[in-house]
């Protein structure tokens, strides 16, 4: 099956997935400041994006197998 349909419509949405991602990194700085005033925010935020690559990775293993 091509995945030609889907590449598509993944393309339009593309900067909106980023710009998700990158309110996820956003809001979880925040958190973190709220806790940790004086944070270290570029090591926080390279720790969230970590956090949430994991998170994907489990997430992507879980999903069932796609039929190529």
């Amino acid at each position: 099956m091509s995945q030609g349909l889907e590449l598509f419509e993944l393309e339009a949405h593309r900067e909106q997935l980023e710009a998700d991602v990158r309110g996820l990194v956003e809001k979880y700085l925040a958190i973190s400041e709220w806790d940790v005033p004086e944070i270290d925010e570029p090591l926080a935020s390279r720790l969230i994006v970590t956090a949430i690559r994991q998170a994907l990775d489990r997430l992507e293993r879980a999903l069932p197998d796609a039929q190529a």
